[in-house]
């Protein structure tokens, strides 16, 4: 009986001696000197948050702070090195490991949400080596015109983010209640590996207090307003400048089939297929098709915006709010990269995107070539 209660008294000294309101964040800081600092921030409003400052001694470094009821995104950050280490801390305690030669390297451990993280980090650590292989093959081939190891180095590229893209959908299915989930499909979305619709059929499935987190209510707001800019919705009304200095509506330029074009005269991309716009329009703009191109140049380049509008004879309409990637009208249809094209009805409903070349004869031909 003595033995018993000896024991009870021991588990009872030790729960006492925990404090379930706090955790500890301690590591192994390699390289830093001692008495250098370290720097723990949040985000808050979208803005980096300072919350601590840590002292490295001994290559040791440690610090308790109080539990928090919502989900957050951490990071560490020191002077003398470039980059942040993440984190999400989760009411437990956690182990560092920062090294300042190797930023990337360095990881938080302790909590669900740190191990999905560092798992999806390692993983695209693999990818990212398997890419960089590839494009070394590939140098070597241009140098020596193999053009069919090229083809095939090309094949080999595609499958290679068609596996990034498919380990990506497969780890938010199996990791969809972490923050990190959020940040990923935000990603995602940006470079059009996900459409806004199967965005938020992920998020529809969070635990509602991710859900509540300001990162997870910015990005259903973004989506709702990319889906505005999705096929078979009517495209978002705006207005903008014109090279002579007038305001001009999308609702002005319609047509009986319209062609809404981001570019810019700095895009070579743009500008390789502007020729193929040219074609396109000299041909149908008689049967009813118009185009309206917004130009992503910069403030102060209104001149080159002008004279690349000359050069490539693009005669139809045009606006420009001169805001480089800031511009409001791009956000609203959500582009990421350039060239981008709308191409929408006499309505002004989207019913197609992104056609190029061959791609965008064919389809303005079935539209309006029996015309």
């Amino acid at each position: 009986m003595r033995l018993i209660l000896a024991l009870l008294l021991t588990i009872s000294l030790i729960s006492c001696n925990k404090d379930t309101n706090s955790y500890k964040l301690e590591g192994d800081a390699i390289g830093f000197a001692d008495g250098t600092e370290m720097y723990l921030y949040t985000l808050e409003n979208k803005q980096p948050k300072l919350l601590d400052t840590i002292t490295i001694n001994q290559g040791k470094f440690s610090a308790t702070y109080p539990n928090k009821e919502n989900s957050s995104l951490n990071f560490l950050r020191v002077n003398e090195v470039q980059g942040s280490v993440l984190f999400f801390p989760e009411n437990v305690d956690m182990k560092a490991t920062i090294y300042k030669d190797s930023i990337q390297a360095s990881r938080v451990s302790g909590g669900k949400q740190n191990e999905a993280y560092t798992e999806f980090v390692n993983k695209m650590t693999v990818f990212n080596k398997r890419k960089q292989e590839s494009m070394e093959r590939f140098r070597a081939a241009k140098q020596t015109n193999d053009t069919g190891a090229i083809a095939q180095i090309q094949s080999q590229n595609l499958n290679i983010l068609a596996e990034e893209t498919e380990y990506k959908k497969e780890f938010l299915e199996n990791n969809n209640n972490t923050l990190f989930a959020a940040m990923l499909i935000s990603e995602m979305v940006g470079r059009q590996d996900l459409t806004p619709a199967e965005a938020s059929a992920y998020l529809e499935k969070m635990d509602p207090k991710l859900a509540s987190t300001e990162i997870v209510k910015d990005l259903k707001t973004n989506l709702e307003a990319m889906k505005k800019a999705e096929i078979g919705n009517a495209a978002p009304n705006f207005s903008a400048p014109t090279p002579t200095g007038e305001m001009m509506s999308l609702k002005d330029a319609l047509g009986k089939y319209t062609i809404i074009d981001f570019w810019a005269s700095w895009c070579r991309p743009c500008r390789i297929e502007n020729p193929n716009v040219v074609k396109v329009y000299n041909q149908y703009h008689d049967k009813g098709l118009n185009i309206i191109s917004v130009s992503l140049d910069k403030e102060g380049q209104k001149d080159k915006w002008l004279q690349a509008i000359q050069d490539d004879k693009m005669d139809w309409y045009h606006v420009s709010n001169l805001q480089f990637w800031q511009d409001p009208i791009a956000q609203q249809y959500n582009v990421r990269s350039i060239p981008a094209t709308f191409l929408l009805d006499e309505n002004g409903i989207i019913i197609d995107k992104n056609l190029r070349g061959a791609a965008l004869e064919a389809k303005i031909a079935t539209l309006l070539g029996g015309e």
